[in-house]
């Protein structure tokens, strides 16, 4: 793969995006191999927690490449636009589905696709100067895409997602800690170092743990109600006690 670089270890898979030159926007060839990356790890039982960075580029990720793919996509008949945007968007699904929790390093500007991607992450980790914004509403297009209208207002509340996703206006570093969007901000060359620490925490914990922790967290964001909410806790813990027990 070209345009990721992908390792491995002590059980924490490091991905970083590889179109520096680009600004890592997204093209038809980013998109086929991070669709491939997220498939593998579906199974992947060696890496338990993934650091998503944007490596070298002068910020995390520009979103669609809109010197290539994004005309194509436009200029596309409906059914094969329609078919390009759900691949793209199912990205985002494809982060929620993987079991590895994702903490995300963004430095510089994270703008569309790469705010959703930033969002569809489970940790936020900011360097100094980050910004993001849902640029789609500065294109022409709607202001709600690539999974923003659902991820937003559940991560800082429907009156502030609102005004983002409307506006397409820019989410400060400092607006984003206030907002309880990230966990952290810190100089952009203690970035790594912080996702490291919390990921050999993470990595430190019973396997299957984490993994059914993360699905919780996930489906319980969407549960009608408290009980539901505490019977996938439950079901989760009795799995997790009999596995330990099975391999004690």
């Amino acid at each position: 793969m070209k345009n990721i670089i992908y390792q491995e270890k002590n059980h924490i898979g490091y991905l970083t995006l590889n179109r520096w030159d680009k600004y890592n926007a997204f093209d038809g060839d980013l998109i086929e191999e991070f669709e491939t990356f997220w498939r593998e790890r579906r199974y992947d039982e060696n890496a338990r927690v993934i650091i998503l960075d944007g490596g070298e580029a002068k910020g995390f990720c520009a979103g669609l490449d809109m010197q290539t793919h994004g005309p194509a996509l436009f200029e596309a008949a409906p059914v094969p636009a329609y078919n390009g945007q759900a691949r793209m968007s199912r990205l985002l699904l494809a982060m929620r589905q993987a079991p590895q929790p994702i903490i995300s390093c963004i430095h510089g500007a994270a703008s569309g696709f790469g705010f959703s991607l930033a969002m569809a992450s489970d940790i936020r980790i900011l360097a100094e100067g980050a910004r993001f914004n849902a640029a789609y509403i500065n294109i022409g297009l709607g202001g709600a895409d690539m999974a923003s209208s659902y991820f937003l207002p559940r991560l800082i509340g429907s009156g502030r997602a609102n005004e983002f996703l409307l506006t397409g206006n820019w989410m400060s570093a400092e607006d984003a800690m206030n907002l309880g969007f990230a966990s952290r901000l810190v100089k952009k060359e203690q970035m790594m170092e912080t996702a490291e620490e919390l990921a050999t925490i993470m990595a430190g914990k019973t396997p299957l743990a984490l993994r059914m922790t993360k699905e919780a967290i996930n489906v319980n964001l969407d549960c009608p109600g408290l009980e539901a909410a505490l019977q996938m806790e439950d079901r989760n813990q009795i799995m997790v006690m009999y596995s330990l027990k099975l391999n004690a």
